[in-house]
């Protein structure tokens, strides 16, 4: 996500001006930090979800008080627990399963949040990558192995990128991969979303409901944008 920040993240922020931010998946924390420095000049407050967070969460709770909240757990278990959003950004689980249900619970929150992905593109639009698999039941968990993947080479490789994953065997197909997730997920809700995608650095997928001025103003402005495309 921290690639996105100048050209997309932060001139949505600006415009949703959100209260309430949710990041799922905060890793070593690059994309946490700009978030907080965003939202140190008033009260927003910034949640992440992330069940082992490579950098000092403590200090940041510290630093930053009640602004930040913590929920050291995986999202499918946390988002249950939170009421209300504005934006939600997605950089956790990269499989169908996780994502696919993530933005089902998400409907729960009213009005639906603006909500940002990363990995709409190779290698993980189209194939499950899997960071706990035995969180994922069975029936939905693709065959996987530690080896890497190669653009323009569907098999695995040893020699390949993020081997030291559970990346799925195989590529496309059904309930594979987030994209794959997002669209299954607009097909079945009646939710009136607008998807809006950017194909660069992994690719960077935003949803929005258009159900306050303030996304309905966000739509006028992605509409523009010639480097965002409308699907």
């Amino acid at each position: 996500m921290k690639y996105f920040w100048e050209g997309y993240i932060h001139p949505i922020l600006r415009l949703l001006r959100p209260r309430h931010i949710v990041e799922i998946g905060s890793a070593q924390g690059w994309n946490t930090h700009n978030l907080l420095r965003y939202m140190s000049f008033s009260r927003r407050r910034l949640t992440i979800i992330d069940p082992s967070p490579m950098f000092d969460v403590q200090a940041v709770q510290e630093q930053y008080g009640e602004r930040f909240q913590p929920m050291l757990d995986i999202s499918l278990h946390a988002l249950p627990k939170i009421e209300h959003c504005d934006v939600v950004l997605i950089d956790g689980d990269h499989n169908w399963y996780t994502v696919y249900n993530e933005l089902q619970l998400l409907t729960k929150i009213d009005p639906f949040p603006v909500v940002l992905f990363h990995d709409v593109e190779w290698p993980y639009a189209r194939r499950d990558m899997y960071y706990f698999p035995e969180t994922i039941p069975e029936p939905f968990r693709h065959k996987y192995a530690h080896l890497g993947v190669r653009r323009e080479q569907s098999q695995l490789t040893h020699d390949g990128m993020n081997a030291s994953f559970c990346n799925a065997i195989s590529e496309g197909g059904p309930r594979n991969g987030v994209l794959t997730a997002v669209e299954d997920f607009l097909h079945q809700t009646e939710l009136p979303l607008s998807y809006y995608h950017v194909a660069k650095q992994y690719g960077l997928g935003i949803l929005v409901a258009g159900a306050t001025n303030r996304q309905r103003r966000l739509i006028e402005y992605l509409n523009r944008q010639p480097s965002i495309e409308t699907r």
